[in-house]
């Protein structure tokens, strides 16, 4: 599973991709340029090899640990859907995209 975080959406992107790298230390989070969801930012995507991609944005560091469970679910489902979204908490207020595998 990769997770990766926005470099452009705020001037502070590149200090939240610290901040997250930091927070989520058994998680593979890498900065990317630009993931378009810069009305809502600071953006944060969910991406695994055969799985549904999710994007979810305004996350900020009080999101942390609520990141830290959706990648402990999404890396226990087969293909990274979910039948109830209620699962994800606060998470699913802020899913900007699910883009299937």
């Amino acid at each position: 599973m990769r997770v990766f975080v926005c470099t452009s959406c705020t001037p502070d992107s590149a200090g939240f991709l610290k901040a997250a790298q930091a927070a989520l230390p058994d998680l593979a989070v890498s900065g990317i340029d630009c993931m378009s969801g810069c009305a809502q930012a600071q953006t944060v995507a969910f991406r695994a090899t055969g799985k549904t991609a999710y994007l979810f944005g305004g996350i900020t560091a009080a999101d942390f640990p609520a990141l830290e469970a959706f990648a402990r679910l999404y890396a226990a489902t087969p293909d990274g859907t979910f039948r109830d979204a209620r699962v994800l908490g606060d998470l699913r207020t802020k899913a900007l995209a699910r883009i299937p595998a």
